[in-house]
């Protein structure tokens, strides 16, 4: 176990699912920053700012299908990416859920 990989110094309750030493920045950054965005502290959120800057992080969600609302806000606030650039807010679900929260 290499404690200088940044995957290791996530909070325990965001990456619970997977295999930490399988996990790396680059290959698996669409989900460590889906994962952050949604659910990290704000630890979590200073590891992926340094690891890959805030543009980038903005490139990786605007790839999303589906992202939370106050997370999408966040991260289009910050880059200073307008929103209708995210393709979570164009795609709509034809069938909404039952329980919106």
């Amino acid at each position: 176990m290499s404690t200088d990989n940044p995957v290791y110094q996530f909070s325990q309750h965001l990456l619970w699912d997977v295999d930490r030493s399988m996990l790396h920045m680059e290959e698996n950054s669409d989900y460590i920053v889906k994962n952050v965005l949604e659910y990290g502290l704000i630890d979590d959120w200073q590891i992926i700012l340094k690891y890959y800057g805030v543009n980038r992080i903005a490139e990786i969600a605007k790839s999303f299908r589906e992202l939370d609302k106050k997370a999408l806000s966040f991260i289009s606030f910050l880059s200073n990416t307008p929103i209708e650039e995210y393709r979570c807010y164009n795609y709509q679900q034809s069938i909404p859920q039952h329980w919106n929260f």
